[in-house]
């Protein structure tokens, strides 16, 4: 099948039925046993694993698709530009996005040709370890990062892209943009995909509220939009509940395998196989998710059980009601008011600000 035919089959699928992802990817990782040696050194640098060891990468992507996904997502969480500079390789971004979106596309291929039946890799773009919003790095140095990040990711063979576990508006814009400098700097047009961190206060790391980040982030011609990772699918529920209502674009979830519990062997996560899959096909029914699967804690079990109980299952109806307003980082306006003057600016003040001081 060509790249074309299968993107439209991807798209295609995603507007009829329910497409369902993997699980945690650094965990299945981590419990092969990576020596310092496969890290080049760079301890727990998991893209590293892309190209010194790509038999354990491709392990776990044939594990899931043996569990029945439609899809996996690649092993580029960390292929970005604050991220890799930990490491201080950010300048083999677009080598490691390569790499592992080659080799989901080896796997998701080799299963295709057993059966006849498309499999997709969805390329992984992570948040990174910088707050734009707080000054941490420069807009600009990072959305070029998430470019090359993902003309790595397309020259590899993704099938789309999911912009995921964003946590700041203005990084989630910079990773938007990016890909999309991606597609035009490449000539291909494959899904873009956003999936949001809600943490357990009921907003973003920054504080932004659900409808902030759909009155910010639609608008910028995304695919689909949702939620992963932060909490599980029982926090989820509030803030899909706001998506179905309001977004004009499809809907995703992938929630960690509930809210992690510490131990003395480390985070536990404690919702079984069985309880995501209630989880999601409730999702499924309820709120009209096109897109579902795993985060961390979510094994290729947890997987099988939600691909059995969703299979032949249509997405819930939706009637979306968008409401059209402007956001700041922290909250959404809707454009509906009682009196005929709706002001919108910045505050300022003269003891927060010198520049604003010297200005007055």
């Amino acid at each position: 099948m060509t790249e074309a035919a299968r993107v439209s089959a991807l798209r295609e699928a995603l507007a009829t039925r329910v497409v369902v992802a993997d699980g945690a990817m650094g965990t299945m990782l981590q419990a092969q046993d990576p020596t310092l040696e496969d890290f080049e050194n760079l301890e727990g640098c998991n893209e590293i694993l892309n190209l010194t060891r790509p038999d354990i990468v491709r392990s776990v992507h044939a594990e899931y698709f043996d569990a029945g996904v439609d899809c996996v997502e690649t092993n580029t969480f960390g292929a970005n530009h604050t991220a890799a500079s930990e490491y201080d390789i950010a300048d083999r971004v677009h080598e490691l996005s390569e790499a592992g979106a080659r080799i989901a596309r080896e796997v998701a291929d080799e299963f295709a040709a057993r059966d006849g039946r498309t499999r997709w890799v969805l390329g992984s773009i992570g948040p990174g370890t910088k707050l734009p919003t707080l000054g941490h790095v420069g807009y600009t140095t990072i959305r070029d990062g998430y470019q090359a990040n993902a003309e790595g990711l397309l020259a590899g063979g993704a099938d789309a892209l999911i912009v995921e576990t964003t946590q700041d508006l203005l990084q989630t814009k910079a990773s938007v943009l990016g890909a999309r400098r991606a597609m035009e700097a490449t000539g291909t047009d494959v899904p873009l995909v956003v999936s949001m961190a809600f943490e357990t206060t009921g907003t973003m790391l920054l504080g932004s509220e659900i409808g902030a980040a759909l009155t910010a982030l639609e608008p910028l011609g995304i695919d689909m939009i949702g939620l992963n990772c932060s909490t599980g699918p029982a926090e989820m529920s509030e803030h899909l509940r706001y998506l179905t209502r309001h977004s004009r674009i499809p809907l995703l979830c992938m929630p960690n395998a509930g809210l992690p519990v510490l131990t003395k062997d480390g985070a536990h996560f404690p919702l079984g196989p069985e309880g995501l899959a209630d989880a999601q096909e409730t999702f499924v029914r309820e709120y009209g998710l096109s897109l579902i699967g795993g985060c961390c804690g979510t094994t290729p079990e947890h997987l099988r059980q939600v691909v059995e109980r969703v299979r032949g299952l249509a997405p819930g109806e939706r009637d979306p009601r968008p409401e059209p307003g402007a956001a700041s980082l922290y909250q959404t306006v809707p454009f509906r008011q009682d009196t005929a003057y709706l002001a919108i600016g910045e505050r300022t003040n003269a003891n927060g600000s010198k520049k604003f001081r010297e200005a007055m």
